[in-house]
């Protein structure tokens, strides 16, 4: 299988969340070729292989496959031009930039070694091509979908997500490792009227900038410097004209944490700053929210981190295995393990030209210099983290299926 080609295409060729028709082809056709037998239409577009090889545990390696609503500015030679409709039915740009084709491409390799070598390992093999990570919750989707009543439940789930560390690296975070996330939107009602006649109406932009601001106090002011949390307002959506008043004025919220202390005593004071806008803008309806995707805390076993972080050290040498510390970012592929009531562990590959990641590292200028996931310039180097990719999913794998 040319890896390398087959990256540049999944990455020319993005969808979006439950839209990843094309890709789930290209992966079952490639699963099927490899001989294994091959599910599709789990949790509408999810793919599941299985390699059944003699006895001994069985083990699920995760891959996602939806891109994000971003125009590339990569300039590849690759570089995504595709569109497709949003969530509002119209068209918008779609790239991989959180590094999906690359979580694709290196299961797909390691299938395959794994199928090329099967006098070396025993157990069962069962590879999730999973939808919608993005928006929809696709894990947990693909799991009310009847994914183990189609393949073997696991004993262990394993994957990985690309990050701007640098190419060759990779490594897990023991414990909690990533965030919570609650993901919604809120509608504030006002009334609405001419812009010329604000008197008459009850004006929802000037709430919805009044709350925009004071919701960044919700961390600085109401949780402890020791914990963490972030609240975004990544929307604000209201009006149609210059001169009209909208009726209402709509907030994208997203919030992380990493305890549910925490996690509630955020989207308390989330709901309490909204309402209280209201009630300070003479509005007598309620605030109405929609809520999105909502993941809990993805956590580690303690005890299969440190099997998986040693076969790493044995595979690429100690001095490539990361410790990345907990991370602010979101998964659901916790649901997976927690639906089968087995250990998870999720660690991050090096995806970044290492040259320039050590320069910028050295210079101070990561931030600047460096493009992350979800930018229209996150761009990672095809080698070595594809080669790497592979090679952590098998040495993580024969950790059980040895």
């Amino acid at each position: 299988m040319d890896l390398e080609a087959l990256y540049r295409d999944l990455h020319a060729h993005p969808e979006l969340s439950f839209q990843e028709h094309r890709t789930a082809g290209i992966v079952a056709e490639q699963l099927s070729a490899l001989g294994l037998e091959v599910h599709t239409g789990i949790g509408r577009t999810g793919v599941a292989g299985v390699l059944r090889n003699g006895d001994g545990p069985t083990v699920l390696l995760r891959a996602d496959m939806d891109g994000l609503p971003v125009r590339e500015e990569t300039g590849l030679p690759w570089a995504s031009t595709q569109t497709a409709p949003g969530d509002d039915g119209n068209p918008v740009p779609v790239m991989h930039a959180c590094g999906h084709d690359i979580h694709i491409t290196c299961l797909l390799g390691a299938v395959e070694r794994f199928a090329e070598t099967t006098d070396d390992w025993s157990g069962t093999l069962v590879a999730v091509f999973q939808p919608a990570e993005e928006h929809g919750g696709g894990a947990e989707v693909m799991v009310q979908d009847g994914l183990y009543e189609k393949v073997p439940a696991p004993d262990i789930v394993l994957g990985q997500h690309v990050t701007p560390f640098p190419a060759g690296m990779a490594g897990a975070h023991p414990g909690a490792a990533m965030a919570a996330v609650d993901a919604f939107e809120v509608t504030l009602h006002g009334r609405g009227g001419h812009g010329s006649r604000p008197e008459t109406t009850i004006d929802p932009v000037v709430m919805a900038a009044s709350a925009v601001m004071r919701l960044q106090t919700v961390v600085s002011r109401e949780i402890a410097p020791q914990d963490t949390a972030v609240v975004t307002v990544g929307t604000l959506h209201a009006g149609t004209k210059n001169n009209i008043i909208a009726p209402s004025a709509t907030l994208g919220i997203s919030v992380r944490s990493f305890d549910d202390a925490v996690r509630a005593r955020v989207l308390d004071g989330v709901d309490r700053i909204l309402r209280a806008e209201l009630q300070a803008s003479g509005s007598p309806h309620e605030p109405t929210t929609d809520w999105g995707e909502r993941y809990p805390v993805t956590v580690n076993d303690v005890e299969a981190t440190a099997r998986v972080n040693a076969a790493f050290a044995a595979e690429f040498g100690e001095e490539a295995v990361l410790e990345p510390g907990a991370l602010s970012g979101s998964e659901d592929v916790g649901n997976l393990a927690t639906a089968a009531g087995v250990p998870l562990v999720y660690w991050l590959l090096g995806g970044g030209d290492p040259e320039r990641v050590r320069a910028a590292i050295a210079a101070g200028t990561v931030e600047t210099d460096i493009p992350s996931n979800h930018s229209p310039f996150f761009a990672p180097v095809p080698q070595p983290t594809i080669d790497t990719g592979v090679r952590a999913l098998v040495a993580a794998a024969r950790e059980w299926l040895a």
